[in-house]
């Protein structure tokens, strides 16, 4: 079963709701995608979010499985992007991030390589 973080989460983003994405994260939190920089703070996060959201037609997140460990959460995926042109790509991602003492996201990764999507 799928953890209500896990859920809130993805909903956000399949939705391309930056600002509801940004709102589970701590005022500090930070984002890292891939070998891009890293994203410091709610603000950058959504910022970050809205960025990309912007180069994509939607996205679809479909979880493999779930890993809850203590304050970390580490879940695989497979996520169908529409691209722009309306062709959908498939590609394995997989999230990991750790819950700090507010209950919100401290830390987030993700680890993909989105190169197929752009292809």
């Amino acid at each position: 079963m799928t953890s209500a973080s896990t859920a809130a989460v993805f909903h956000a983003l399949d939705t391309l709701d930056a600002k509801a994405f940004a709102e589970l994260f701590a005022h500090d939190g930070n984002a890292t995608y891939g070998n891009g920089p890293t994203l410091e703070g709610r603000a950058m996060v959504e910022a970050g979010a809205v960025g990309f959201f912007d180069t994509i037609g939607g996205m679809q997140h479909d979880i493999v499985d779930e890993w809850v460990v203590g304050n970390d959460t580490i879940v695989e995926l497979a996520v169908t992007y529409t691209r722009k042109d309306g062709h959908k790509v498939s590609i394995p991602v997989v999230s990991i991030w750790t819950v700090g003492g507010s209950g919100l996201i401290d830390t987030y990764r993700v680890f993909f390589d989105v190169a197929p999507v752009f292809a």
